[in-house]
């Protein structure tokens, strides 16, 4: 009987510990059908997407980039020409973002 609740504890730790990991390494790429990288045009109103900034847990790390904005999270902000459209907002946004200087995604 002890074995078979050790096996079993043995079985649940994984599937929990395993899980994190797998939650932890996923990156968001998509957010309501828009590829979270381009050319970004910031606007007051009627937005593709409501953005807020944060410092702590966010689910995307935004690097401003001059140019060939490709990979996931390096964003190019424009005025013409734009890919997608954000809204700064402070409450109720789409996606949580943080700026950083390294490694985007």
């Amino acid at each position: 009987m002890k074995v078979f609740r050790c096996a079993i504890c043995l079985f649940l730790t994984t599937l929990l510990f395993g899980s994190a990991v797998t939650m932890a390494e996923a990156s968001v790429t998509h957010c309501k059908g828009i590829k979270l990288c381009g050319k970004v045009k910031v606007v007051e109103r009627f937005a593709d997407l409501k953005v807020q900034v944060v410092k702590n847990f966010p689910d995307l790390k935004v690097k401003k980039v001059k140019n060939f904005a490709n990979d996931i999270g390096e964003w190019q902000f424009v005025s013409h020409g734009e890919d997608f459209t954000i809204q700064y907002v402070d409450h109720f946004p789409d996606l949580k973002i943080k700026f950083v200087e390294h490694f985007p995604g």
